[in-house]
């Protein structure tokens, strides 16, 4: 999902803390943050921010503002040890029908067992977006994408750790982001494998985003060792994104 001009963006974690549990995880991002301040990534734990999208001022209206919330950025919504809160945060979802709730995920096999009862289609303000890194996840956690009840779906393959052909994953997809790893152990980002998942975007008329590249950067056959800072500047630099056409 692209932010459109205009677009109040919120952040919402009601829990924190994650469990590593795929290729992509290695070098996670959360995890490491955490060990800097000496937190247990493992413990999760709710938030202060647990009911922040129903939480009102004295006059009533609701103090998160309409547009988009992106859920659970440092943690996962379906992980296991959100169950028991799960429950509640579908239901503050539901009473937000003017903002369109935005998650990703890498259990994206206990979607079925952490939707609300009424879920039929899918709610028309989530977007789920599954989250792959190499050809092995690809198969599997895409090829149950494909057949889950979404009615907005995105595919995030960041950090790239290989080539990957997702093109018969692709229908009903409305963005791919695409971007490498950012750790100084991080795995390289060959720059031909981003452009190969652009192609498969164009030919299956599905928007594309370059969001960063990688620490240890592949192109031409050459390796650049770029710093965090500017992963997201020199993706964007490349010009390589992709709009959908109507």
């Amino acid at each position: 999902m692209q932010k459109a001009k205009g677009i109040t963006m919120s952040m919402w974690n009601p829990w924190r803390g994650c469990k590593r549990c795929s290729d992509g995880c290695l070098h996670c991002y959360i995890h490491k943050g955490d060990a800097r301040r000496g937190i247990d990534t493992d413990e999760i734990v709710q938030t202060k921010d647990f009911s922040k999208p129903v939480e009102r001022f004295k006059n009533g209206n609701y103090k998160m503002r309409s547009g988009i919330v992106y859920t659970c950025f440092s943690t996962d919504f379906l992980i296991a040890e959100a169950d028991i809160w799960r429950t509640e945060c579908w239901q503050m979802i539901k009473e937000r029908q003017d903002c369109t709730f935005l998650f990703l995920t890498k259990r994206i096999d206990r979607f079925l067992d952490c939707v609300p009862d009424d879920w039929g289609d899918g709610y028309e303000n989530v977007v789920v977006c599954c989250t792959v890194e190499d050809q092995k996840n690809v198969d599997y956690k895409l090829g149950l994408f494909s057949r889950l009840p979404v009615k907005h779906r995105c595919i995030t393959a960041q950090p790239l750790l290989e080539r990957i052909n997702i093109e018969r994953y692709l229908d009903d997809i409305e963005l791919v982001i695409v971007g490498g790893e950012s750790d100084r152990n991080a795995r390289p980002l060959d720059y031909s494998w981003v452009l190969d998942i652009r192609e498969q975007c164009i030919r299956k008329n599905v928007s594309f985003e370059f969001r960063q590249c990688g620490t240890h950067f592949i192109k031409d056959g050459k390796q650049y060792n770029l710093q965090t800072k500017d992963l997201c500047s020199q993706a964007k630099k490349a010009g390589i994104d992709f709009r959908k056409e109507e």
